[in-house]
């Protein structure tokens, strides 16, 4: 059976079918994306699960740690943060000899890190794609208390496109999420901090599951409506989401048709979930190979 990928239907977007294979970058190219985040030792999150999404989507995959966690499938028991030196000169490194078409963070922990990856980025005019990692969609804290103000002074204004779950929306906008209305109000509040474009990840309601807002520049915002797959294996899901979409621009895509490439490949992940170890697994990265 053909693939499925959402499109706009009445301000909504559902899914229809999509054979098409996303556009190749200039030249033809290999098209090269850059990850910014924390080690998952499990496999399911964080780089790993980048790294094996740009090899699923074909793209050369680079990455700068930020730091080290112990992790598996029942959760984290140590973080370890790197030097923001160490991270500055594993991106002046990459950047310096690779031609990075894309890029993500991810978990950068303390303000430190959060300032050294802003200083990095701030020249650079490629698609930058910020995951505000700060708490898990079940709710564990992974960001040090006073980070929060430096994302919001030194990365969101950076942002081409923002992927937060709702946890970290709220976090970011000062403003409670209960519902669909309160997810689309915290959306503006992000864009009004100098964000160009929002996705807010809706999973972690059960009355949004499947569906995420999409809020661009002055365009009016969309739900995004999906698949609800039902698994509780679910680990690194946000991770790969950014990852997909990180991919697809690199090769060439619109963000508008990256993030609905993205959901779609994600859905596929998902529908293939591995129930591997003793507590949350991950969805399966390499799906389009089965």
């Amino acid at each position: 059976m053909a693939p499925t990928r959402p499109v706009a239907v009445g301000g909504n977007l559902m899914a229809q079918d999509s054979t098409q294979p996303p556009a190749q970058p200039a030249g033809n190219s290999t098209a090269i994306a850059l990850t910014i985040g924390g080690s998952d030792s499990g496999g399911g999150a964080g780089i790993q699960a980048d790294l094996k999404t740009f090899t699923a989507l074909k793209v050369h995959g680079c990455s700068a740690l930020s730091c080290v966690t112990a992790q598996n499938t029942r959760g984290v028991s140590r973080v370890d943060a790197l030097p923001p030196e160490a991270l500055t000169a594993q991106i002046e490194a990459v950047l310096s000899d690779l031609k990075v078409a894309a890029l993500k963070t991810g978990m950068l922990l303390n303000r430190g890190l959060i300032e050294a990856t802003a200083r990095a980025l701030a020249p650079l005019a490629i698609p930058k794609l910020i995951d505000p990692v700060m708490v898990s969609r079940a709710g564990a804290v992974l960001l040090e208390p006073e980070a929060i103000q430096a994302y919001c002074d030194h990365l969101l204004p950076l942002a081409d496109l923002l992927t937060p779950n709702l946890h970290e929306a709220h976090l970011l906008s000062g403003l409670s999420i209960a519902s669909a209305a309160d997810v689309e109000r915290a959306a503006v509040v992000l864009r009004e901090q100098g964000v160009a474009a929002v996705l807010v990840k809706g999973g972690g309601l059960a009355e949004l599951r499947g569906r995420d807002y999409f809020l661009a520049g002055a365009e009016p915002g969309r739900w995004l409506v999906g698949t609800a797959i039902d698994t509780p294996h679910t680990h690194g899901s946000g991770c790969t989401l950014g990852a997909a979409i990180t991919a697809h621009r690199a090769r060439g895509l619109a963000l508008a048709d990256a993030v609905l490439a993205a959901k779609t490949y994600v859905e596929g992940g998902l529908r293939h979930a591995l129930a591997i170890g003793g507590g949350q697994g991950p969805l399966c990265h390499w799906h389009p190979l089965l």
